[in-house]
């Protein structure tokens, strides 16, 4: 499974990566709204692991954008 995990904070980013990848599974990091949510409109991912409060959007409306579409 390929997940995104869009979080802004580096340590709990690569912690959830690393969680992720020890049970098997791909995992991307993108550090703010617009990042992430380009790269989940780009990237086929299956899950996204998404922060609420984000820099440049938050993560709501990163997932209120992608249900729109």
């Amino acid at each position: 499974m390929r997940v995104l995990v869009i979080e802004d904070d580096p340590e709990i980013a690569h912690f959830v990566q690393r969680g992720l990848k020890e049970i098997g599974h791909g995992a991307e990091i993108a550090s703010d709204g617009l990042t992430g949510l380009d790269a989940a409109r780009d990237g086929g991912f299956d899950v996204l692991v998404v922060d609420r409060m984000l820099p440049g959007r938050d993560g709501l409306s990163v997932i209120q954008a992608l249900r729109a579409e």
